[in-house]
């Protein structure tokens, strides 16, 4: 979003602010501990003399009014995580001065360019709500400092904005459901209704794949944009993993000058030394894959690549016809930014490292970097179906998605026999193993050993079958807020 002055500080979040809130709920075990679970796996920031909730150009667009007014008054709630417990503050203006809004996002320096991003505090899942608020919503800019003078270009991310899901279920990647029992284009509209206010123009680069389980999302994607008829909103569709099928990562040019006169024509933000405003930015990309993490950001560091080029240039730092890939260090200092975003966004939504960041670090795919996606994907393939439960309930309690009922506090929030069950699986993978080793290891005559084979085997596919039917069972689904529209 915004890159503080050089005399701001930051902080991690400073539990004492919400010490009120927390030390109430103080003997309710588990909800500590869902607490915790959030204040030790996420990024949080918050500064105490700068708005880090709004964007340069925002912020120049204020009234001297808006800067007189506290940190928590004129923060984008959108990026606000700590209202919830806050609120006891926020009902007193005369306590405003003392409570800071903390946001929730990745702030990297990197020599001439900072880079930050907010999430907004919006549910992990794949949806909408009725307001218009996609999930893993995401905010980027991409800041420039040179001799006083500022440069900042924005581009956002989120959740393919209609009413869909992708449920866990055990399989590595299930099957995309999109909702026939809602109107879909009310909180279609309503997103990019918002969109155009706050940011101008809309570049819609949806990257998924155009056939398979992915297929249909893609279709609905340009249907409603095509319904909506609104000529401030432009879709394009590429198919990122066609076009880069076989290592063939170059053709992602094919996307960047696709959409090269729409960059120049939306431009940058740009403020002189002395403070004046040489330059607006008109719109905006916003960018998406399936979970809005791996392919977007790639897309998101090649075309903030560019628009850095044009904006050093403006700056006097490169001269004309120099290129950032000539300047090896920065070069270099810069891919590594972009990539270290990728890996704190994704760490946030899926609990691993992103994929790809091989190519957005040194410009090639490499074997190296497969397999790293494989090890990561193992993990997010974990997480996915046996933690991330957990985690969102975690979060819904953080915001206050799910408030906490004083006369319940003795209750447990989530029932363990639930893990017990989970268990199942694997006592039954490692009895059958242990089955199969000791009868091999028994059998007399190589018919006796094919029976006990084909037995278990049988039994354990038998088995594995089962437990893959019952996937939605064995997953680790969140508990405290169950909502209709997970869509």
């Amino acid at each position: 979003m915004v890159v503080p002055p050089a005399s701001s500080s930051f902080y991690p979040p400073d539990l004492g602010s919400w010490s009120v809130s927390l030390f109430q709920m103080q003997d309710n075990k588990a909800f500590l501990s869902m607490i915790n679970n959030v204040l030790h796996t996420e990024a949080f920031y918050f500064a105490t003399d700068y708005d880090l909730t709004h964007t340069l150009q925002r912020l120049a667009n204020t009234s001297p009014e808006f800067h007189e007014m506290s940190l928590l008054e004129r923060a984008d709630q959108r990026f606000v995580w700590n209202g919830h417990l806050l609120r006891e503050f926020i009902a007193q203006p005369e306590l405003h001065k003392f409570v800071f809004p903390v946001v929730h996002g990745c702030i990297l320096p990197c020599s001439l360019v900072v880079f930050l991003w907010d999430l907004s505090c919006r549910a992990r899942l794949p949806r909408i709500d009725s307001e218009g608020h996609p999930a893993n919503y995401v905010e980027t800019e991409q800041i420039v400092q040179y001799n006083s003078a500022k440069a900042s270009f924005v581009q956002t991310r989120g959740s393919i904005p209609f009413y869909w899901s992708q449920r866990p279920n055990l399989k590595y990647k299930p099957k995309p459901q999109i909702s026939k029992t809602v109107n879909h284009l009310d909180g279609f509209q309503r997103h990019f209704d918002s969109q155009i206010i706050l940011y101008g123009r809309q570049v819609i680069l949806n990257l998924i794949n155009q056939k398979g389980s992915e297929q249909p999302l893609e279709l609905a994607f340009d249907k409603l944009v095509t319904s909506l008829g609104n000529g401030m909103i432009k879709y394009i569709a590429f198919d990122f993993h066609k076009e880069c099928s076989r290592m063939r990562w170059h053709r992602l040019q094919i996307l960047v000058d696709m959409v090269a006169e729409m960059q120049d024509e939306f431009g940058y933000f740009l403020v002189d030394a002395d403070g004046k405003v040489m330059s607006t930015q008109e719109g905006t990309f916003r960018s998406n894959c399936m979970d809005c993490l791996d392919r977007t950001n790639v897309i998101q560091s090649m075309l903030a690549q560019r628009s850095l080029q044009s904006q050093l240039r403006r700056m006097g730092v490169l001269h004309a016809g120099q290129q950032i890939e000539e300047q090896a260090d920065f070069g270099k200092m810069f891919k590594n930014a972009w990539a270290d975003n990728a890996d704190a966004c994704a760490k946030q939504y899926a609990g691993t490292g992103a994929l790809k960041t091989d190519f957005t670090r040194t410009g090639k795919r490499t074997q190296w970097g497969l397999l790293m996606d494989g090890w990561n994907s193992m993990i997010r393939y974990y997480k996915n179906n046996f933690s991330d439960g957990f985690r969102q309930d975690s979060i819904d309690l953080f915001l206050g998605n799910y408030a906490v009922d004083e006369a319940d506090w003795a209750t447990p929030m989530r029932d363990n026999k639930d893990w017990k069950f989970l268990t199942l699986p694997i006592v039954m993978v490692v009895a059958f193993s242990m089955c199969i080793i000791c009868l091999l290891m028994a059998g007399e005559t190589w018919t006796e050993t094919l029976a006990y084979v084909l037995f278990w085997g049988t039994a354990s596919v038998v088995t594995g079958g089962l437990i893959l039917f019952n996937g939605l069972d064995f997953v680790d689904a969140p508990k405290l807020v169950q909502k209709e529209k997970l869509d």
